[in-house]
């Protein structure tokens, strides 16, 4: 934390002496890290101008995202999709935020089935009936990122799948409810990881969410095996995702060999994610993409 006199300028660029702006803020964070906790820095919250950048960049992925839940069906190609998304993004001013990042070849995260995550689109991938897919939106709009995915039932569906699409989507909700200023992150995850497993499914362990904004990745890495009290205060200012994995079978997953990206569960089973992004507010928070 900076040390600012009470009568400074606050560190948030408010303009405002910092006794009447974020000194009892910090106060509070400083209380907690006392008591062993682990608390943000500064630069993980933001600010009302970042914050309504941020949102500008929401609104992109929102749209993207309903064009691809408009447009998506059996017969269509992967690499169709990530064209709607390259397109869609960029005539409204945006930036796919996945494309060339650390080597990613695409525009969009196209996962099926099996696949976890970071599945790569392609030409000879075609969906079909039956398939569940996760499509993963992320855009720059003025150097301001957002994130969010959906899951899509293609056609006729089994009811397993189906129940796992469902429950995976039920998983956020009950994640939200844990969304509060100077709670925990482990309360989220705790009662994500307990409904899941409620439910007789698993998540995935090794990969979870993370703080959002200003760059594509930034800390905190958000867990849905935690426990509560446990894991990163959550603050007002703070900005994550919250999209955990939900596996059918074992919580096991590996990484594809051939292409470096594509994470599928060991077991051959379906996996289900739907991913939001969220704003701690002063009285709870606010989704800026889904």
């Amino acid at each position: 934390m900076i040390k600012l006199g009470r009568n400074d300028a606050c560190w948030c660029g408010s303009g405002q002496k910092y006794k009447k702006c974020h000194y009892n803020f910090d106060s509070k964070i400083e209380q907690a890290e006392r008591e062993g906790h682990e608390v943000p820095t500064h630069d993980l919250i933001k600010t009302p101008e970042q914050i309504e950048g941020i949102r500008k960049s929401a609104a992109i992925n929102i749209a993207v995202l309903d064009y691809v839940a408009e447009h998506i069906k059996a017969g269509v190609t992967t690499e169709e999709i990530d064209r709607w998304v390259y397109e869609q993004t960029t005539q409204r001013g945006g930036i796919p935020a996945p494309l060339n990042y650390e080597g990613f070849p695409k525009s969009v995260c196209t996962s099926i089935n099996e696949e976890v995550c970071h599945g790569i689109p392609d030409k000879n991938i075609v969906l079909k009936d039956g398939d569940i897919i996760n499509v993963d939106c992320s855009t720059i709009l003025n150097g301001y990122f957002s994130d969010s995915s959906r899951m899509f039932c293609i056609g006729e569906v089994s009811e397993e799948k189906k129940k796992l699409v469902q429950v995976a989507k039920e998983c956020l909700d009950v994640g939200l409810k844990e969304v509060k200023p100077w709670g925990f992150l482990g309360d989220m995850g705790q009662a994500i990881n307990d409904y899941a497993m409620a439910h007789g499914y698993t998540i995935v362990r090794q990969i979870g969410g993370h703080g959002i904004g200003l760059e594509f990745h930034e800390e905190p890495w958000v867990s849905y095996v935690s426990k509560r009290g446990t894991e990163m205060m959550m603050v007002p200012g703070m900005v994550f995702t919250i999209e955990p994995m939900v596996n059918m079978g074992t919580a096991d997953i590996y990484e594809d060999e051939d292409n470096g990206w594509t994470i599928r569960t060991e077991d051959g089973k379906p996996s289900a994610q739907w991913e939001i992004q969220v704003l701690v507010t002063e009285d709870g928070y606010e989704i800026l993409a889904y």
